[in-house]
């Protein structure tokens, strides 16, 4: 009996710490884990992320001819990079089905001034379609940037919703969409 009652208040109080870190344990899983959630959305950008919402470290405007705001230069679309601001015009070669998978698209191809052909996806979630569009329109646009091997992407060509930068717009047939 001795040897047990010994061993009862050790045996308990181990118990309780044992516990106690436990309970620690799982608090700072929580604190972390909601951490993270919370950070989620401001580290480590998906693809979308990158293309729809991130802001270029340093932002760049260019244009086929002169831009309506200060900060564009005079440069064809043979020497735009990626993450480039881009305004112009071209005239619609080929309408394409929306882009159905995550934020709905309205994609259409331009080929500008210098013969080169740009794939323009305009997000319809957050503005409205141009309706009516045909081959042969002429589309103006602001929009961002992004090379790929068939001559590259213009996007955002919409406002930002996070009003964190100045977006972009098309026009075309006397419509203007933001």
């Amino acid at each position: 009996m001795g040897r047990y009652m010994g061993r009862g208040p050790d045996k308990a109080g181990t118990e309780s710490r044992r516990r106690t870190a436990v309970g620690i344990r799982l608090a700072v899983m929580a604190v972390a884990l909601g951490a993270l959630w919370w950070a989620q959305p401001h580290i480590g950008p998906s693809v979308q992320d990158v293309v729809e919402r991130a802001a270029p470290p340093a932002e760049r405007s260019v244009a086929l001819a002169p831009a309506r705001d200060a900060t564009s230069a005079d440069r064809p679309a043979a020497n735009w990079s990626a993450g480039d601001w881009v305004e112009g015009e071209g005239t619609v070669v080929k309408v394409l089905p929306d882009d159905r998978q995550g934020s709905p698209h309205q994609r259409f191809i331009l080929r500008l001034p210098d013969d080169r052909t740009v794939l323009v996806a305009h997000n319809i979630e957050l503005a409205e379609r141009l309706t009516g569009l045909a081959v042969g329109d002429t589309v103006a646009f602001r929009g961002e940037f992004q090379p790929n091997d068939r001559g590259g992407v213009i996007h955002w060509t919409h406002h930002d919703p996070q009003g964190r930068r100045e977006g972009g717009w098309l026009s075309a047939s006397g419509q203007r969409v933001e």
